[in-house]
């Protein structure tokens, strides 16, 4: 069944199916909390802060800034298609819809490696902190280290990924009310962490005085404020889950959009509260507690739990981002099998894909085949090389870029009829989608160009050429080879006759 039109904007809407989701099953709140969970803001602060501070020191808040400004432009992109053409492939659908099939397809196919891959790494982050938790609460070294035994590391892997995939299956309503529990866990534990930091009776022999020069770019060179940029925009990576959900959300063109700027914003604001905290605490220096430390900057909260909170409070912090990588894993499937799900209703992937389960009305098929994925994705890469499960996770920011900035451009191009109209038309069609867009592909080039270095992430190459290019580019670039094998089986979608390439007609 199709999509009808709701007014005469809507006329984008006219090949969108209705694919059988449950309908108008969450709201504002629930789409917010989705958003913020999928960005796992514990797991992504114990991860970046110290990789932020090692290049850009003191200059971390302007760094967290500079990330949030193009996800923060690029989410009014999203807004704006959304309202049009609500349609559970997002990015897929829509880059589909202004720049035709293959395009469509790549964009599409980059969001679902890239969400398969942070699916079976956030399950890795899971397994570490839960033996850490235990293994502080009992007061056992063996077992806070047992997370580095790769078997175990690998076996408990994936029964996270089994459960996430489990809840996921249920539906979007189950993934809400768990999502509720685990987010607020989250963020209340973080804003335990920011406060301890900043209020509690000990101070480390490193801390500093805040500054609101950290909040200038003068002091940083284009390179260091490059390499803190692509941190920061995979920090705020994930907001568009609520954009995947909007099938199932009330106000289908208008809940999902605010939802998604909501979240970006509010993610923000914690980042730049922690990040602070944690400067002022530690300092950034590379000895004692300082977050430049490398024996504490790949895992921050796991080096400075104990010194913030004290006993026994520290090994909620663990659980905390035991909480944010569970939080995440769940809502991760979202975007990966609603993608999925669309791909296959338009017949750009076998049918298979457009399987919605008969009572929880989830896609069912897509949603075992991502779960599918990851646990072997993790597997195989465990096993195969370390290097490789290192700079495939590195390679995750160029696909991040690639299809947010394609969905930046897109609506760009499907407004081009409308851009000024009016003064709404000119900022939210064009200004805002512009900046962000432009903010993305400037990303996009130097990774590319840095990741070309051998010396790039993990420091492998292969024939001279740095792993973490090869496989971010490798892995979109395979997406080819799916799509002439694809085409010669079934051609429909190709030629657009499950969805077409238009614009929307003038406003009156």
């Amino acid at each position: 069944m199709e999509i009808e039109a709701h007014d005469p904007h809507h006329a984008a809407e006219h090949d969108l199916h209705d694919k059988g989701l449950s309908h108008n099953s969450i709201g504002l709140l629930a789409s917010t909390v989705l958003a913020i969970s999928c960005v796992a803001p514990a797991y992504t602060l114990t991860a970046t802060i110290g990789l932020l501070v090692a290049e850009a020191g003191t200059q971390v808040p302007i760094i967290f800034l500079a990330g949030f400004l193009p996800m923060f432009f690029v989410a009014f992109a999203y807004r704006e298609l959304n309202k049009v053409a609500p349609d559970c492939g997002t990015s897929f659908t829509w880059t589909t819809k202004a720049f035709g099939p293959y395009i469509g397809w790549l964009g599409g196919w980059a969001a679902i490696l890239a969400t398969v891959i942070v699916i079976s790494n956030l399950a890795g982050v899971a397994v570490q902190f839960t033996y850490q938790f235990i293994g502080s609460v009992v007061g056992s070294e063996s077992i806070a280290i047992l997370w580095e035994n790769k078997l175990v590391n690998v076996l408990t892997c994936l029964v996270y990924i089994s459960i996430a995939t489990w809840v996921a299956y249920r539906g979007i309503t189950t993934t809400a009310h768990v999502q509720y529990i685990l987010v607020g866990f989250q963020m209340l534990l973080l804003l335990a962490l920011a406060y301890f930091a900043l209020t509690g009776p000990s101070r480390s022999e490193t801390a500093i005085e805040f500054s609101w020069s950290w909040f200038s770019i003068e002091s940083l060179t284009v390179s260091a404020f490059v390499a803190g940029l692509s941190g920061s925009i995979f920090a705020f990576w994930g907001w568009d889950s609520a954009l995947t959900a909007n099938e199932e959300t009330k106000d289908a063109d208008k809940t999902p959009g605010r939802a998604a700027i909501l979240a970006v914003v509010s993610i923000l604001l914690t980042y730049l509260l922690v990040s602070i905290s944690l400067v002022m605490f530690a300092g950034v220096g590379d000895s004692g507690l300082g977050l430049a430390n490398a024996d504490i900057s790949d895992n921050v909260f796991g080096a400075l739990a104990q010194p913030v909170m004290g006993d026994p409070w520290y090994s909620l912090l663990f659980l905390c981002v035991v909480a944010s990588s569970a939080a995440s894993l769940i809502s991760t499937f979202l975007p990966t099998s609603r993608t999925l799900l669309a791909m296959g209703t338009y017949r750009a992937i076998s049918p298979k894909f457009a399987t919605i389960h008969p009572t929880y009305l989830s896609p069912s098929y897509a949603t075992i085949a991502g779960g599918l994925g990851a646990g072997l994705f993790y597997a195989t890469m465990s096993y195969l090389s370390e290097n490789v499960l290192v700079d495939t996770i590195y390679s995750i920011g160029i696909m991040i870029c690639f299809y947010y900035g394609l969905t930046a451009f897109a609506c760009i191009w499907f407004f081009r009829n409308e851009l000024f109209h009016n003064l709404s038309s000119m900022v939210f069609k064009l200004l805002f989608p512009l900046l962000g867009g432009i903010g993305l592909t400037f990303v996009f080039i130097v990774t590319l160009r840095d990741s070309f270095s051998p010396d790039y992430g993990s420091g492998a190459s292969v024939g001279g050429v740095g792993l973490v290019f090869v496989l971010g580019v490798g892995l979109i670039l395979s997406g080819l080879l799916i799509i002439a094998w694809w085409r010669a089986k079934d051609p429909e979608f190709f030629i657009g006759d499950t969805l077409k390439t238009d614009t929307p007609e003038l406003l009156d």
